[in-house]
């Protein structure tokens, strides 16, 4: 099958570009840069230069690509988030969700209809007891300001997707290389200066997906072209931030973190930020496991998160 890819530098890009020619695929990298380009060349696959916010741009690369599916992986997420500031700072990342999604869908119905895959998110979900599995209602009640157009950006995506009979695949918190909770990223430098404190008792629940993970669910849906709808692609182990946060601390080598109440830390990190450390509710694979016939490599960030900080120690040394 070929195969284009919109993102293919980004986190999970870089796994899955050379994951699918690995497994056989024709691979095209969309990027809108020439070094991007040059990025996705020295990984054994083709690449196409556009922005995905020019319309006209985006359909001349996939004529030229001449794709059989479309992979959209468009982000612009910076590398450090403000909480106070996500709206600001997801601008550019919402309207690639939703007006670069148009376009791609767009391009893709003109060449022939080929097939959609796109990336959501798994931690939208409206503050609730236990894993939430698709059916789950998104955060429409009470939700944070800061995330409002977050939201509303990705539900735009997952309507378009849905409409063209595609898959959205819902990843958990990413982490991995690049990721903002490797051992350079921004999550893990907080972590070491003492920064992240257990607000409010630390009740959120995090669902986390590996790169590679979220990589080897992007070729399992491309193999199970009957699968349509959103999809949870997260590990099987959700775990409240009081939990995985005090272990990650400690396989950084960084010190335990200390706790503070809601009402002093919405002071320094807003509504979201409290949001996003104590409300937030974790997910459920099952129907990603039934429906691809799809299991992550990582079954518990635990797991996870030791393989990849001692690689990336291993790398330094």
């Amino acid at each position: 099958m070929r195969v284009l890819v919109a993102g293919a530098t980004g986190v999970i890009g870089r796994s899955l570009v050379p994951l699918l020619g690995a497994v056989g695929h024709e691979v095209v990298g969309l990027s809108r840069s020439v070094a991007g380009a040059e990025q996705v060349c020295r990984v054994g696959a083709a690449a196409v230069v556009a922005d995905a916010l020019d319309a006209e741009a985006v359909a001349r690369a996939v004529r030229e690509a001449a794709p059989d599916a479309v992979v959209n992986m468009l982000t612009a997420i910076p590398e450090e988030i403000n909480p106070r500031k996500l709206a600001e700072q997801f601008a550019l990342t919402n309207r690639l969700r939703v007006e670069g999604t148009r376009n791609l869908i767009e391009a893709a119905r003109a060449v022939g209809g080929a097939r959609i895959i796109s990336q959501g998110l798994a931690y939208g979900y409206q503050p609730d007891a236990g894993a939430a599995d698709e059916d789950a209602p998104l955060w429409h009640s009470r939700t944070p300001k800061q995330f409002v157009s977050v939201l509303a950006a990705l539900t735009e995506l997952e309507r378009a997707t849905v409409a063209a009979d595609g898959v959205v695949l819902r990843f958990g918190h990413l982490y991995g290389p690049g990721s903002i909770y490797a051992a350079d990223g921004s999550f893990a430098r907080q972590v070491r200066a003492g920064k992240v404190p257990l607000v409010g008792g630390g009740h959120a629940v995090f669902s986390f997906t590996h790169a590679d993970d979220a990589a080897s669910a992007v070729v399992a849906a491309l193999d199970r072209t009957e699968v349509s709808g959103a999809l949870n692609i997260v590990d099987d182990s959700p775990a409240a931030l009081r939990e995985w946060l005090p272990r990650y601390a400690e396989i950084l080598g960084a010190p335990a973190p200390k706790s503070a109440p809601a009402a002093l830390a919405r002071l320094a990190v807003g509504g979201w930020g409290v949001a996003f450390m104590n409300e937030l509710r974790g997910a459920d694979n099952a129907r990603a496991r039934l429906r691809l016939n799809w299991r992550p490599r990582f079954t518990s960030w635990a797991e996870g998160f030791v393989t990849e900080l001692d690689a990336d120690r291993a790398a330094a040394a």
